[in-house]
């Protein structure tokens, strides 16, 4: 195949566990705001759009579609398909790298929703680039922390050029895709 392509599949496929934690925490929202209402200084500490309820559902969205790929990988689900996908490692430590993804991502998510906040900019506004790789900064921050072997054997500079050129326009489609359904209140 051709190399450009196997290293855009391999960003999805180790990303993938990071990808869907925002998504899913929009699609299946909350009611309990993380910042409870606390303002700090004019502005939400997060605002409404970050839930308790969000955060949770999110994260196990993820870590469930990385359990799911490393049963792929195990060969527990027969699909016969001839791929050459990387591993999130061997048990029990994938679940750490799992966990990194997930968790990173949301809180990665948090993180600029707070840095939003104190800019001045209210739920939606956009900002570019970190609302787009905000998840992806704090996924490779806990995986560098805390899973830092399989983070350097993983994420080749090729991999994580992919991921950084690919993951604007991925995100970009899934929030125009949550915005059609109703779910998001922006298509950005």
């Amino acid at each position: 195949m051709n190399p450009i392509i196997d290293t855009i599949i391999v960003a999805i496929w180790l990303m993938l566990p990071a990808y869907i934690p925002n998504p899913s925490a929009a699609f299946f929202g909350g009611k309990t705001p993380i910042d409870r209402g606390i303002y700090w200084g004019k502005g939400r500490l997060l605002g409404d759009g970050k839930t308790y309820e969000g955060l949770v559902k999110g994260f196990a969205c993820g870590f469930l579609v990385g359990i799911i790929q490393h049963l792929f990988l195990c060969g527990y689900l027969n699909l016969n398909l001839n791929l050459n996908l990387p591993s999130f490692g061997v048990f029990p430590l994938f679940f750490v790298t799992l966990f990194c993804l997930s968790a990173g991502a949301m809180l990665g998510d948090l993180l600029g929703s707070f840095i939003k906040r104190r800019v001045g900019l209210q739920r939606g506004a956009p900002f570019p680039l970190l609302d787009q790789l905000d998840f992806v900064a704090g996924a490779w921050l806990l995986l560098f922390l805390f899973a830092r072997a399989w983070f350097i054997e993983s994420f080749s500079l090729d991999v994580i050029l992919a991921v950084i050129i690919i993951t604007p326009l991925l995100h970009l489609l899934t929030n125009y895709v949550g915005f059609k359904m109703g779910r998001k209140q922006v298509p950005w």
